[in-house]
């Protein structure tokens, strides 16, 4: 799903990726984590990176058979590759890939196919009740 770089597309990709997942059968506690991981992946990119084309990104999801979600945003990079950040008691920001890496199984950041674009992703556990 192609999203606008900006805190439009967040609610927007959530909304789709709950009904979907939903559908699909995931367990409610899977989707709550999923659109977490996805809201702050997306935050993330609207607030580090830069769109790619058409000032957008691009969020996926993909359940297996498992039960496992992988969710995927891919934007057009920036300054530096996304890490998790130890912010101050007092910091208005910076947990959002803290919270990713303690909700998610796994997670990880690759070069996309345009250049300079990057990919940040997590799978969490079929099983997240």
């Amino acid at each position: 799903m192609s999203v606008p770089h900006g805190p439009s597309g967040v609610g927007a990709a959530r909304r789709r990726m709950r009904q979907e997942l939903r559908t699909g059968g995931a367990a409610e506690s899977v989707i709550d984590d999923a659109a977490l991981i996805l809201s702050e992946l997306l935050s993330n990119s609207c607030r580090h990176a830069k769109p790619l084309i058409r000032e957008e990104v691009h969020a996926t999801w993909e359940r297996n058979d498992l039960g496992e979600v992988t969710i995927s945003v891919t934007d057009g990079g920036g300054p530096t590759l996304p890490c998790p950040a130890t912010p101050s008691v007092t910091a208005r920001g910076g947990r959002g890939l803290t919270i990713i890496r303690s909700l998610a199984r796994d997670w990880g950041v690759r070069a996309a196919a345009a250049p300079g674009a990057v990919t940040v992703w997590a799978v969490i556990s079929g099983d997240a009740d």
